[in-house]
């Protein structure tokens, strides 16, 4: 009995103690759990914040995010034209490459993440005022053409161009085999303003050129560019240049460095305003068979007739032209209003086998003087460096 009484005392303690590290344990287990109690009351994060900022014409379009990075940005317009753009580092802005256009309505949508990875989409619209003055061009030579390797890339504003580098920006020229070349700001005949773009040499046969003018949306200082333009032409396969010498009274045309045949010609009188121009002349177009009447070039009446094989050279009313009333002086002398005259049968010969962009290269001792840039394309009559001194961007 005695014995069973000391088995039962070592019991209690052990069960007392058992009962503690079981208390202890529920102590313990309380304390691990409280700091994720607190996590998960912790607020939720918030979300990014889009601010579009809407630009008047003629800016660019710039989107920010606040307490998160830009991850996705589309600008549309009506027409479903798409504004390309590009995020800074850190995604916490966007910018367009171009500039809002006048009178267009934008949609934008823009996407928005926090560094916890929540994603919020904004989407708003802005709309430009409308531009009060438009300003258009005129480019030359026509689409898809095959010209001369005389022939300039040349565009003739409607309306003053005052920003001439912002507008000098935006036209890129592209040839098929690297061509150098630049823009040169000058005044054509009619009085507006002009860039034309002419490599450094005649083109290389063959060239192919580009114009990618993104001008929608520039202020060009005298009214605003609503559209974009885009023209190309090709250089013919052959390099023909007509060698004029009024001295000489005659013409050779050249194909490829070799010639083809001389021509007797009779130029301008000499001693008034009735001589020819001298310098390099472009030839501007093939008109056939047209009216020249003395009076639209300030020379009275001195003449009122139809002219066939009419070749423009000049804006000031220089021509290669059929002569037949000069018959007598063709290869003897000079004895034209100013333009290039030869037989019936040369000139219809000459017409067949010259094209628009093909150089005439003239000299003589009495003449009016060197063809000015703006009057065609006289732009081969200023040195290189001259030339690209007149770019705004030189």
């Amino acid at each position: 009995m005695p014995a069973r009484t000391r088995s039962r005392a070592r019991i209690r303690p052990l069960l007392a103690a058992v009962a503690l590290c079981g208390s202890l344990a529920a102590c313990s287990a309380g304390a691990a759990s409280a700091p994720r109690a607190a996590e998960d009351a912790k607020p939720a994060e918030n979300p990014a914040k889009v601010t579009v900022v809407s630009p008047a014409a003629g800016r660019t379009v710039t989107v920010t995010a606040t307490g998160g990075a830009l991850t996705v940005v589309k600008v549309v317009d009506a027409d479903g034209g798409v504004l390309a753009g590009r995020t800074g580092a850190g995604g916490a802005s966007w910018v367009s490459d171009r500039k809002a256009a006048p009178g267009t309505s934008y949609r934008v949508e823009a996407t928005a993440r926090t560094a916890g990875g929540k994603e919020t989409t904004t989407r708003s619209t802005f709309t430009t005022p409308e531009a009060t003055r438009v300003n258009k061009v005129t480019l030359a030579p026509g689409k898809d053409t095959t010209v001369g390797v005389g022939q300039p890339l040349s565009i003739v504003f409607d309306r003053p161009v005052t920003h001439k580098a912002e507008v000098e920006r935006q036209l890129k020229v592209t040839t098929s085999n690297g061509t150098v070349g630049s823009w040169g700001w000058l005044k054509d005949w009619s009085g507006n303003d002009r860039v034309d773009w002419r490599p450094k040499e005649y083109w290389k046969p063959g060239t192919k050129i580009t114009l990618d003018a993104t001008l929608n949306g520039t202020d060009s200082g005298g009214g605003w560019f609503v559209r974009d333009y885009r023209t190309g032409f090709t250089v013919a396969g052959a390099a023909q240049v007509v060698k004029v010498d009024l001295d000489r009274k005659k013409l050779v045309l050249e194909r490829d460095g070799r010639p083809l045949r001389t021509i007797p010609v009779s130029g301008g009188t000499p001693g008034g305003d009735k001589r020819s121009w001298r310098g390099t002349a472009v030839l501007m177009a093939k008109e056939g068979t047209i009216n020249m009447n003395s009076e639209t070039v300030g020379l009275g009446d001195a003449y009122d007739k139809m002219v066939d094989f009419s070749m423009r050279l000049t804006w000031s009313g220089m021509y290669a032209h059929a002569a037949p009333w000069n018959a007598a002086h063709f290869g003897r002398a000079n004895r034209s209003s100013g333009c290039i005259g030869m037989s019936d049968g040369d000139a219809a010969w000459f017409y067949g086998q010259v094209r628009a962009g093909d150089p005439f290269e003239i000299r003589g001792a009495d003449t009016k003087g060197t063809v000015a840039e703006g009057n065609g394309y006289g732009a081969w009559n200023t040195s290189w460096e001259q030339w690209k001194a007149k770019s705004a961007l030189a």
